[in-house]
């Protein structure tokens, strides 16, 4: 039995927003892309709720004030979100715009202010929903607990629940890089970056692509520094080792970054310049080399 919503005021309003995506997005079928047609979506409740009349009349009524879809979405729209002791329940409607019953597995659901700012994320068990009918809105509690909650605060009003659209992997260039970096070499960047695996979820990592020796002496190398995870992440300091083709260290050293960022599922190259004094062999075999943080095991081989 589910633990349906507390009764509710007369002043019915939704607080939150409607976000909406093809169906093929969020379900990984070959649904047709959705079409100019509009879809009214009919109230559904879950075949073991209970609900009273009240409750009836209230969602009733907010489902009757919904926009219409068009055909072959899926839309979540926020009704309510709830500050409750270990985090926030978020109520919604779960709709299907579709000819057809659908139904959810594990789904990460994002949690998004008035500004488009992350304010919490989590990936839901939706077995739970059931099927959802064709053309047809369902009420559902979302619970983010505060381990899930990104922002030290949450609006009243404003936001939206959204489903999380897994992008591929892409490039991700500091604008120094966008403005000195030749048109082809930025395409060839992409190109790697695309056919290479990528980075396991919630992984970073680090993949070697150039290095070479200057006149000066100095070692420059330039690394992918990849990340699987859903988040941003800010590179303050990173001690990295490079090993030529004999195997042995040839450079060590620690790198100040200052926050250098790299985007949710991105990869960023970065120049890393070993300076003559950071080096420990004069004769140094860079037909192939090893470069990885001192911290983690060796990367790549190039």
């Amino acid at each position: 039995m589910l633990p349906f919503f507390k009764k509710k005021d007369k002043n019915i309003q939704k607080q939150g927003e409607d976000s909406t995506v093809s169906a093929n997005e969020v379900l990984g079928t070959d649904e047709q892309p959705h079409s100019n047609v509009e879809v009214k979506t009919e109230l559904s409740f879950h075949p073991s709720s209970t609900v009273g009349v009240e409750e009836k009349y209230y969602y009733q009524f907010l489902n009757n004030e919904l926009s219409p879809l068009k055909e072959n979405q899926v839309s979540l729209s926020g009704i309510e979100l709830k500050n409750v002791e270990d985090g926030y329940v978020v109520s919604a409607f779960v709709r299907n715009s579709l000819n057809k019953s659908i139904h959810f597995n594990e789904t990460a659901l994002l949690l998004i202010g008035p500004d488009g700012e992350r304010l919490a994320r989590k990936v839901f068990n939706l077995k739970g929903l059931g099927n959802l009918p064709a053309r047809s809105s369902r009420p559902w509690e979302f619970h983010f607990e505060e381990q899930h909650v990104i922002a030290s605060e949450l609006p009243s009003t404003g936001w939206r629940l959204a489903f999380e659209i897994k992008k591929p992997h892409a490039l991700d260039l500091e604008e120094s890089w966008e403005k000195s970096l030749a048109d082809q070499d930025k395409k060839m960047l992409a190109k790697l970056v695309q056919e290479t695996p990528a980075p396991k979820p919630g992984e970073v990592n680090f993949m070697s692509l150039q290095a070479k020796q200057a006149q000066d002496g100095s070692l420059h190398v330039t690394m992918l520094i990849r990340n699987g995870s859903p988040n941003h992440i800010n590179l303050e300091k990173l001690p990295l080792i490079v090993e030529d083709a004999t195997g042995e260290v040839i450079a060590k050293g620690g790198f100040t970054l200052n926050s250098l960022q790299v985007k949710a599922n991105t990869s960023k190259p970065w120049t890393f310049i070993f300076p003559p004094s950071l080096l420990l062999k004069e004769q140094i075999d860079l037909q192939s080399w090893k470069a990885y943080p001192q911290q983690n095991e060796k990367a790549n081989q190039k």
